[in-house]
This record gives C-alpha cells, sequence and structure tokens, in this order.
C-alpha cells in the first residue's frame, strides 16, 4: 500500500507512538530500521503515519524496542490497519484538518473531561447557541462557514447518545454559565439543555461559582481531556484561533490531569451544579 500524504490522527498518533519507543530504547532511526530489516526512509515515513503498518509489524518494533508493556502494545495493534473514512472526512474539504482530527478523537475516546471558562461545552451546546457563538468568530466567517461549523458541531454529540456513550464531564465556570450569546430566549434554552444533559447517567457537570473562594485552577484555561484505551494514549485538546492543538506528551498530560483533579475539588457536586444553574436561568 502506497504512503499516504493526508494520514489521519490515529495513523499520525501511532507513527508518533513507536517513534516514542525507538527513543526509550535508545536507538537512532537508522539503527532501528536496521534491526527491523527496512531501510530508513520507510520507518521515518511509518513514524510521521504516512504509511501504514501491520498489527505483526508493531509487535516486531516492540520487541525490538523491548517494551514490556502488553496493554499498550496491544492497544497500538488495534490502530494500525488502512485508513477508515468517518462522517467527520466529509468536512476536510470544508473545514481545517483539526476538525476533522477532533471528532476523530473524540469518537475513539474512553472517556472525556472537559474544563471552561468562558463558554458552554460544544457537546453541550444547543444549535442556536452554537449559531450565535460561531457568529462571533474572529475574523468573521461567512454564513456558509457558519453553517459547515454548526453542523459539524451537532454531529459530534452524537458520541453522548449512540451505540456507547462515551463518559463525559464537564467543569464550566459560572463566566460561561452568564454569558447572553443569541439573546434571553437561547440562554434560557442553553441552559435547560445543560441541565437536562447532566442529568444522563454518562454525563456529570461541575460547576464552579463566583463565590468559590477567588482565584480557581487553571484560571482562564479551557481544555478537553480524552482518555485513550490506554493512559499514554491520552490526549490533551486545546482550543486557538487557528483551530485545535493536540498535546500527547507524557509530562504535560501529567499537568493536565492533576489541573483537572484540582478544578473538580473547587467545583460544585453534580446535583448541587444543576441547582446552581436552576437559579441562574430564573435570573436571566
Amino acid at each position: 500500500m502506497p504512503p499516504s500524504n493526508t494520514p489521519t490522527l490515529t495513523q499520525r498518533r501511532l507513527g508518533a507512538e513507536l517513534r516514542k519507543l525507538r527513543e526509550r530504547a535508545g536507538l537512532s532511526s537508522t539503527a532501528a530500521a536496521a534491526r527491523h530489516g527496512i531501510i530508513q526512509a520507510r520507518l521515518s515515513s511509518i513514524e510521521a503515519g504516512r504509511y501504514p503498518v501491520s498489527v505483526d509489524r508493531v509487535r516486531l518494533f516492540a520487541r525490538n524496542y523491548t517494551c514490556a508493556d502488553d496493554d499498550l502494545v496491544d492497544a497500538l495493534a488495534e490502530m494500525t490497519g488502512g485508513r477508515t473514512r468517518g462522517w467527520w472526512d466529509e468536512y476536510r474539504e470544508h473545514l481545517p484538518a483539526s476538525f476533522a482530527d477532533l471528532a476523530e478523537l473524540e469518537h475513539q475516546a474512553q472517556e472525556i473531561r472537559v474544563a471552561l471558562v468562558i463558554h458552554i461545552p460544544a457537546l453541550l451546546q444547543t444549535v442556536d447557541h452554537a449559531r450565535a457563538v460561531l457568529r462571533e468568530a474572529a475574523p468573521p466567517l461567512r454564513a456558509y462557514e457558519v453553517e459547515h461549523r454548526l453542523s459539524h458541531r451537532m454531529k459530534r454529540q452524537a458520541i453522548l447518545h449512540e451505540g456507547r456513550p462515551v463518559s463525559y464531564t464537564a467543569i464550566i465556570h459560572e463566566a460561561a454559565l452568564r454569558m447572553e450569546f443569541g439573546g434571553v430566549r437561547t440562554v434560557r434554552a442553553q441552559l435547560e439543555h445543560v441541565i437536562a444533559m447532566s442529568e444522563l447517567d454518562n454525563i456529570n457537570v461541575r460547576v464552579i461559582p463566583f463565590s468559590g473562594g477567588g482565584a480557581f485552577p487553571g484560571t482562564g484555561q479551557s481544555f478537553d481531556y480524552v482518555s485513550g484505551s490506554v493512559s499514554q494514549l491520552d490526549t490533551v485538546q486545546l482550543d486557538s484561533a487557528h483551530g485545535c492543538q493536540f498535546i500527547d506528551v507524557d509530562a504535560e498530560l501529567g499537568k493536565y490531569r492533576a489541573l483537572l483533579e484540582r478544578m473538580e475539588t473547587t467545583a460544585l457536586k453534580p446535583a448541587q451544579s444543576r441547582d446552581f444553574i436552576h437559579d441562574i436561568m430564573r435570573s436571566v
């Protein structure tokens, strides 16, 4: 199979994890390629996610790198195979590539935890609220661009309902709940929707109120922590004006896990959070 110029997020992550195994083994790409019986250019393409790799080859690489973590090796083996198209691929011609990558990442997630300060989490947004938010993008989006992004956002929400609904925890600051995107009617409908979603078994909403002691852990940061089948395959996603940024460095993942734990200790419990959102909704 020829190499791909547009590898998927899964293919790129598999290649990156194989590179990490090689580096931990203290091997240069040239030395590793010789040990595997392939040319160095082929190994570089595999590590960049541009060349497909079989289950057997993944296990061979792991043995050659003396990786004894069977759970990790099994998880990497499950990431092999040819390119599998998902609904998100339909948007690659219309949206930044990172949007499709994010949808693919969420689709494969075992658990998702998000922390937001200014915005309602995308997976909990109503159509009207999401459209109002997208219309405030800078630089401004054209009408058809807003609709493309809106359609993509709404399709992402299926992971909360369909098949095996993903476990989802949202830590939301009071500031996000009080932002008046789209007017009073839209605000009330959005708050009602968050409350309704929080009552689902797989969804846990926690609110950090203004009265929570002033500064709180992670002030100003919004991020998604997406858990893979093993902890080494976890990913943090950060939003930026240019699209999504993905972080998979072990040390950084540890920092974000610790940050989430500290934020959860500051946030209200789920039942208290629902009551708190009800109070805000009555005041709108």
